[in-house]
């Protein structure tokens, strides 16, 4: 019935249409062969009858309407009972598939046309059988509300199991992308600033070459300590990727704060003078903040590498007060970005390093310390250069 509606709308037509031939042929038996109308009149009007209860939930109006305007007729020429049932069919259906409105218009409509069938038929049981017509109409009306309230109650809750499936289709996807982020990011950490080194140690090494053969010998074996630094981390960062199923297979660990005196030094060996100042109150840190410290001031340290220019010096501070650390990088902007500010923007201007400001390393630093409810503010320093403060909480909020 659900999946071809009209298939059992017409099987019910059809049968309530044989319960009137029925009554047809055996008034014809009963009295004799003889009947008030004859069958040409008479079984048409059956067929008509019942014909728009087929469609009484494809087009419930013109099926409504189509049986009432028949029921005048068939009524009229006592054919049997498919008229009574046929309109309480359709007031039904208006209720259930169109609505209360278009309900109370056919019930009126069917009011006023039983009072005047019943008024002109002057029958001496006319109030039984209008109350009886009035309560078969109560019945469908109720009926159709009942119906029509359970159909609306449906559809509104497949409505929202379709919405939540669409919510929950897009935060999926919306977790994919913010996982590739992430990757994104961790990939940027581990490996661009072990590349930087190398490239620069690799240009360096290629210049002293021909003059400083020792020279470049210590540049080519920074260049390899980087790279299989860069390796190992690269290969945990992958191992963790591939095993989603929770193996207990050894892995480096992450650095964390105590690792900033090994930064420091490797960004020394890579030609960028760093002067470093940690407070020793930092063991207890929580493994993200100590994290997410660390790999700010790498960030920081790779950027001066590649932009600040031969000659360039750095100093890191971390400083923690109470609930708070706070993180500053400062270099002093020498060589190549000292000689641009000076070329292109003036003495009151600020160093061009702004043009870089948007990469994925400034980013990443943003989104590690918006992740711990810190703040970071990257920019030129006041005495020239470039600096960046990034302040956490200590203590990460439940």
């Amino acid at each position: 019935m659900r999946a071809h509606p009209m298939a059992g709308d017409t099987l019910l037509a059809v049968l309530l249409g044989l319960i009137d031939v029925a009554f047809f042929l055996g008034g014809a038996l009963i009295d004799g062969g003889l009947q008030p109308q004859p069958w040409y009149v008479a079984i048409p009007i059956d067929v008509l009858m019942v014909a728009p209860l087929a469609f009484r939930r494809k087009s419930p109006l013109w099926s409504a309407y189509a049986v009432l305007l028949i029921s005048i007729a068939h009524t009229t020429l006592q054919l049997g009972i498919s008229s009574p049932v046929a309109v309480a069919m359709s007031l039904y259906s208006i209720v259930v598939y169109v609505g209360r409105k278009q309900g109370l218009i056919y019930l009126g409509a069917l009011t006023v046309l039983n009072i005047v069938q019943t008024a002109t038929a002057q029958s001496h049981s006319w109030f039984a059988e209008m109350l009886f017509t009035l309560f078969g109409l109560a019945l469908c009306w109720t009926l159709g509300e009942f119906v029509g309230a359970r159909r609306a109650y449906d559809d509104e809750v497949e409505a929202r199991l379709h919405l939540l499936e669409t919510e929950r289709d897009q935060a999926t996807r919306i977790a994919v992308a913010e996982e590739r982020g992430r990757i994104a990011r961790e990939l940027h950490d581990v490996v661009a600033h072990s590349v930087s080194v190398m490239v620069v140690q690799a240009d360096g090494a290629s210049l002293a070459l021909p003059t400083n053969p020792e020279l470049a010998g210590r540049a080519l074996q920074t260049i390899s300590e980087t790279g299989r630094g860069a390796l190992g981390e690269l290969r945990r960062l992958l191992d963790v990727l591939r095993n989603d199923d929770g193996d207990s297979e050894p892995r480096v660990p992450q650095p964390d704060a105590s690792a900033l005196a090994d930064l420091s030094e490797r960004m020394r060996a890579a030609g960028v003078p760093v002067e470093l100042e940690v407070d020793d109150n930092l063991d207890d840190l929580p493994a993200g903040v100590s994290l997410g410290l660390y790999r700010i001031v790498q960030e920081s340290l790779t950027n001066t590498l590649k932009h600040a220019g031969t000659g360039a010096r750095a100093e890191v501070r971390v400083h923690r007060d109470g609930e708070t650390v706070e993180v500053l990088v400062r270099d002093d902007g020498a060589g190549r970005a000292r000689q641009l500010e000076a070329a292109h923007a003036g003495p009151s201007k600020k160093a061009p390093r702004l043009a870089v400001a948007g990469g994925n390393g400034l980013i990443g630093m943003r989104e590690r310390a918006h992740v711990y409810g810190g703040t970071l503010e990257v920019g030129p320093a006041p005495a020239g250069g470039w600096q960046v403060r990034a302040v956490l909480p200590v203590r990460l909020a439940p």
